[in-house]
């Protein structure tokens, strides 16, 4: 069944009342600046734990902060690498007495807003763990989980994401009696980050195009033959995304970061699940693309997806 019955009958339905609770941190202490148009911020909270936090007034949109919500929740439905999310509580007084709390615009400066803010658990201390944006292509032969990415360019065709995928790699430190004795390099873990331009940002709809999503990496993808490569993410998808799903992630949202539209979120749920069988197709336009960011895929066999 491809329309959200379960999560809404009419186009006039209310919000659920009730609904699974998602984790609610409260922020203690802004550590820094975040590079990247959204402007976000590392902050430290109540759990003790680190999050990169974006706010509702973000120069982007404020649907960004529910855009990174619903897409970090489906992903995890995928077994994919993203982060925990959380909702992070930032008081008016904590951004009073911090003055890098700001969001920078073309002529002025202005506050963040307090309130309830999307949080992305940073993955460690920030003093400690070592988070790399980029890998040369010798290094990127050292990353465990690469075949993550073939299910992060499905999660990304399906979700209509108009950026580039963003990715971090995480390498274990070494303690420091061991070092002399560990001369094998260290293997990295890639790790998804940043989906709020999933359904293309503030816009919610679905403007595909070939390069959309893609990592910018041809290496990542080397494992690609054919589009039984991508069965079992997309056999996951179908199965594992139900209208139960939708629900169940809607409920746990601050109706702010949609702007109290739940007829509109509704309608993006009913989408994404219709656009499900469309998958192959996007796929198949990936690989017709000038790009070429599949280098060992020669030939098309049958692939029986469902």
């Amino acid at each position: 069944m491809d329309t959200l019955s379960v999560v809404v009958a009419h186009s006039d339905s209310p919000a659920p009342e009730t609904g699974p609770v998602s984790k609610t941190v409260t922020a203690l202490e802004q550590i820094r600046r975040m590079r990247g148009g959204s402007q976000a911020h590392l902050m430290r909270c109540s759990d003790q734990a680190y999050y990169v936090v974006k706010f509702q007034n973000n120069p982007q949109h404020r649907r960004i902060l529910a855009n990174e919500f619903l897409a970090a929740k489906l992903a995890e439905q995928l077994g994919l690498p993203t982060t925990p999310v959380a909702i992070v509580n930032v008081s008016e007084d904590l951004i009073r007495w911090t003055e890098d709390l700001a969001i920078e615009l073309p002529r002025r400066r202005v506050p963040c807003g307090a309130g309830l803010q999307f949080g992305s658990r940073y993955p460690g201390d920030p003093r400690h763990v070592a988070a790399f944006e980029f890998l040369p292509d010798e290094n990127l032969r050292r990353v465990t989980n690469l075949s993550d990415f073939l299910g992060m360019l499905v999660f990304d065709k399906w979700t209509c994401n108009t950026d580039g995928r963003q990715t971090i790699f995480l390498q274990e430190r070494t303690p420091r009696r061991r070092r002399a004795y560990d001369s094998l390099p260290r293997p990295y873990r890639a790790v998804m980050i940043d989906q709020g331009f999933c359904f293309n940002a503030g816009e919610w709809n679905f403007p595909d195009a070939p390069l959309r999503g893609l990592y910018t990496r041809n290496r990542v993808y080397e494992s690609v033959t054919g589009m039984e490569s991508f069965g079992p993410w997309i056999e996951r998808l179908e199965t594992n995304v139900t209208e139960e799903t939708f629900a169940e992630i809607i409920a746990q949202l601050p109706p702010e970061w949609y702007e109290d539209d739940y007829d509109a979120l509704t309608r993006l749920c009913e989408q994404l699940l219709a656009r499900r069988r469309r998958i192959p197709t996007l796929i198949k336009e990936v690989r017709g693309s000038n790009r070429q960011p599949f280098p060992n895929w020669f030939q098309d066999a049958i692939y029986l997806g469902r």
